[in-house]
Formats: structure tokens, C-alpha cells, sequence
């Protein structure tokens, strides 16, 4: 009799944590298949201190093969599941494809940005949800300090050095509070015109920073980011993103080369194309993480709308402690379905949350109870050692190393503003010049490029709206001057610009 074939779709929060465990409970009595694009599990939290140059990209990244014996890895995205003939179809890396076959599917493909029907966002703005994103940030932010230090005219200085990030959640608010401090430190070495500061600006329409959270923590976060010197403007978003800036909702035009935006996630589009009932574009599933209808397709993470048993009637939210622990029950549950233990229900106890402002600034309620200041940062650090499944040692030596020496300020060009759009349907994998080339010369300028199948119309994308005749800065300059300079000219390859 053969073993049984467990696929796995997504090594996120909650592929990742499934993987690992039936690696233990299945051993030799089940194939376990992981279909992952990359080869590594991210630890999401401290993307933002890869872009401020904290840490480097492998330490918030964690080998597959290393981490999981007795599960397969395969690279690619998921093209397609065929529910009735059991088969998963997929792409590789290098253009090819496949199909996977499975007796039991996991499906835990996470999220992609979300996407709002605001001209010029989709082709001015950069999310912030794959190492690919946090390394362009950082090499961006970078250059666009170094511009700024030679720059002559003091209304482009201004510009170059203003940095718009939009969505005041964990994610915005920690890429705001390490930017600053990541950018001030930068001027220390190349100083701007006589007056000027590096000057970034949360919005959100929010009435407060981290709404999800406890006031408490909100309060803390927005002192720290006020003191730190962000411009913190809550009930404030983007109506429209141009060359050169950004008009607000509230009528201000804010010339700025940046906009970072973390207004949030979506479920995957693979999610909907399957035709089962969604919440909300999430699959919906029972308390033990099943699918109606469906006893053999098991979903958990972002991409599955769970009930929440501790509050009837709503689901959990996408966060990623509950994929972490959803992965463990979904894990038990696929073994039980073999005969191996009892099934169980997913059910959750809040811990508390970490939000880390930099430096040694935190906001944290481990448990309900309040922190700020010192040890708000000391239970913050030490929960992310204690939750990362591998290279603790590393990510506490460059912590270490970043409060003694200075930080690392350099280009490293290895991600493009043209790879990675935000309507990316896997933010993990940089866009490729072949498909980023586009049919025509606008391709190159203004980053709207070939999609993934994922999301084609009717993938679950927000629509969007015909865009108005544009508003410019008045003082900005045509977009053809704006393009790097380069030894070689290739066709394939779009040109870069200020975006």
C-alpha cells in the first residue's frame, strides 16, 4: 500500500509551521511535499530593520531543506488546483511547470498587498511584504539621501529627503520609526543643506496609530514617533500619487521620490479561483481548519477565514501569531485524518503584541500588561529570539553590533524599482526582466508590467478606477531625466527612475 501524499502550498507563518510538525508526527509513514517559490521561511517582523540596515537579509530568512527532514521541497508558485482530480499545478522558477498530487492539501499561501482603487498608487508605490521590497527600500532610501547631499537646488534636496509611507499598522509604523533613525544617521555622514533633516511621513485614515492595538500602546508608539521627528498625520491618506509627489486627501501636494505602502494585505488570488464559498476573499473553513465539503483540503493562515471560537460570530485576523499556531492545530488535524490522535479545534489565547520602534524603543503588553521604554524593547527583542525557528545567534550578534559600531550605508543595486511592483502576486520573488519588459516602451516607465496569472482580472484584486489627468509638482522635472545611469543599454531590461 502506498504512503499518503501531503502537499503543502505556501511556507509562510502557517505552511512553515505545518510542514514542521507533520515532519515529526508523519516521519516515514507519509510523503510530505512543500511547494514554496523560494527555498527559505522569512521571518516577517524584522523585515523593516533589513531596510534600515539592522540586519541582513539571510538573518531574518530560515533554510526549508535545513530546518524540515523528511519533507520535500519543491520551487514554484501555484498556477492552479484541480479539487476534484486532486492535483496541485504549478510553475518553476525557470519557466517550466509540474502537477502534484496529494491525498491530503494544506493550502497556506499567505497574502499579497492590498490594493486600492487610488490613481497612480499601483505604478508610484512599492509594498513591503518581501525581502526583494525591503532591499530596493534600502538601497532606495540610500540613494535618494546620497542625491540629496549633492544636490544644489534646496526645493529637490527637500524632495529627495521627504519619504511618504502610508498606513500607520505594525508594519508602517515600524518602517517610519526605523527610517528615521536610519536616515538621520546617514546625513551624520553626508550632510544636507544648512536646516534640513531627513522628513518622513506616516498617514493613515485611522484616528490613531496601531489601531488594532490597545490605546496604550498606540499612545506610546505616536509619542516615540513624534519625539523620533515623523510626521505623523492620522486621518490623513493619498488621493492621488504622481512623479514627483503626492496629493493628500486633505489637498496638500507633498513633493517626495518615496511611497512605501503598508495599508495592509489580502488573501492570495489562488484562494478565490477555487469556487468554494470565501469571507471576504479568505477560504472559508470549520474550527478544526477543514473545508465545507471538502474533508481532504485543510487551509490555515492568511488565506483561510477561521472562526473564532473565543468570539462567535467573527474570525480570527490576519496576523501572523495565529498562522503560527493555526500550522500546529492543521498539522494534528491532517494526522488524525490518518487515524494517528484526535482531531482538535482551533482556539487561541492572546499573548500579547511587540511592536519595535528602534533603538531601544518599544511598545509591548506581553500578558495585558503595558510596557514602553527600556523593557518594552528588552521583552520585544527577546520575543522574536524565542519565535524565530533558526538564527537566533546571528540576528542577536548584529543587534549587538549595530549599538556599537556604525551602520552600513551602501548601494548594492540588486533590486530594481521595475521588480518589484506592488501588484506583485508573489512579493517574495523579484519580477524578472523578461516578463517586466512589457509589449511597449510605456512598460519601462511606468512599472506596469505582465501579470501573474494570479492576478488577472477576477484574481480578487481591488479594481481600479480610471485615473484623473495627473497633478504635478511644479517643479518637477520630466521623468527622462531621472533615468540611472549605466555602462550598457539592454532592451530587456526596463530603465530605472525616481518612482
Amino acid at each position: 500500500m502506498s504512503r499518503p501524499r501531503i502537499v503543502i502550498v505556501g511556507a509562510g507563518f502557517a505552511g512553515y509551521r505545518t510542514a514542521r510538525v507533520l515532519s515529526r508526527l508523519a516521519r516515514d509513514r507519509a510523503d510530505v511535499t512543500l511547494l514554496n517559490p523560494t527555498d527559505y521561511f522569512l521571518y516577517l517582523p524584522l523585515l523593516p530593520q533589513v531596510a534600515a540596515g539592522i540586519l541582513e537579509p539571510r538573518r531574518v530568512t530560515v533554510s526549508l531543506t535545513d530546518t524540515l527532514p523528511r519533507v520535500r521541497l519543491v520551487l514554484g508558485e501555484a498556477d492552479g488546483i484541480d479539487l476534484d482530480g486532486r492535483m496541485v499545478h504549478y510553475s518553476d522558477p525557470e519557466g517550466g511547470g509540474g502537477t502534484l498530487g496529494y491525498d491530503r492539501l494544506v493550502l497556506a499561501a499567505g497574502s499579497v498587498n492590498k490594493l486600492l482603487p487610488i490613481p497612480g498608487i499601483a505604478e508610484r508605490a512599492h509594498g513591503f511584504r518581501g525581502l526583494p521590497e525591503a532591499l530596493y527600500l534600502r538601497d532606495h532610501v540610500t540613494r535618494q539621501v546620497e542625491l540629496a547631499a549633492a544636490e544644489g537646488n534646496p526645493a529637490g534636496c527637500a524632495a529627495r529627503c521627504t519619504f511618504v509611507v502610508v498606513g500607520a499598522g505594525y508594519t508602517g509604523t515600524e518602517v517610519a520609526a526605523h527610517g528615521q533613525m536610519f536616515t538621520d544617521a546617514q546625513v551624520r555622514k553626508h550632510p544636507l543643506r544648512q536646516g534640513m533633516r531627513p522628513r518622513w511621513i506616516l498617514l493613515d485614515v485611522a484616528p490613531r496609530v496601531l489601531p488594532e492595538l490597545d490605546e496604550r500602546l498606540s499612545r506610546t508608539a505616536d509619542r516615540v514617533l513624534r519625539q523620533r521627528g515623523v510626521d505623523v498625520r492620522m486621518g490623513t491618506s493619498v488621493k492621488e500619487a504622481v512623479h514627483g509627489g503626492v496629493l493628500l486627501t486633505d489637498g496638500q501636494f507633498v513633493e517626495s521620490r518615496t511611497l512605501v505602502w503598508c495599508v495592509g494585505v489580502r488573501p492570495d488570488p489562488l484562494v478565490e479561483a477555487l469556487g468554494q464559498p470565501l469571507e471576504r476573499g479568505r477560504l472559508l473553513v470549520d474550527p478544526h481548519l477543514q473545508v465545507p465539503g471538502r474533508p481532504e483540503v485543510f487551509a490555515c493562515g492568511d488565506a483561510a477565514a477561521v472562526p473564532d471560537l473565543e468570539r462567535p460570530g467573527q474570525y480570527t485576523p490576519m496576523t501572523a501569531q495565529h498562522a503560527w499556531r493555526q500550522g500546529k492545530v492543521c498539522a494534528h488535524n491532517i494526522a488524525a485524518s490518518f487515524g494517528d490522535g484526535e482531531r482538535r479545534a482551533y482556539r487561541h489565547r492572546d499573548l500579547g503584541f511587540v511592536v519595535d520602534l528602534g533603538g531601544a524603543k518599544a511598545a509591548a503588553n506581553p500578558l495585558g500588561v503595558p510596557l514602553s521604554g527600556l523593557a518594552a524593547g528588552a521583552v520585544t527583542r527577546g520575543y522574536h529570539l524565542a519565535a524565530m525557528p533558526g538564527n537566533r545567534v546571528r540576528v542577536a550578534a548584529d543587534w549587538l553590533l549595530d549599538a556599537v559600531l556604525p551602520r552600513q550605508a551602501v548601494q548594492l543595486g540588486l533590486v530594481r524599482a521595475w521588480s518589484v511592483p506592488l501588484d506583485a502576486a508573489a512579493p517574495e520573488l523579484p519580477r524578472t526582466p523578461t516578463a517586466a519588459a512589457g509589449p511597449g516602451p510605456g512598460a519601462a516607465d511606468t512599472g506596469a508590467t505582465a501579470l501573474s496569472a494570479r492576478n488577472q482580472p477576477g484574481s480578487g484584486a481591488a479594481p481600479q478606477q480610471a485615473a484623473p489627468e495627473p497633478v504635478r509638482s511644479p517643479s518637477a522635472p520630466d521623468e527622462s531625466h531621472h533615468l540611472s545611469p549605466g555602462p550598457v543599454k539592454r532592451n530587456d531590461i526596463p530603465a530605472e527612475g525616481d518612482r
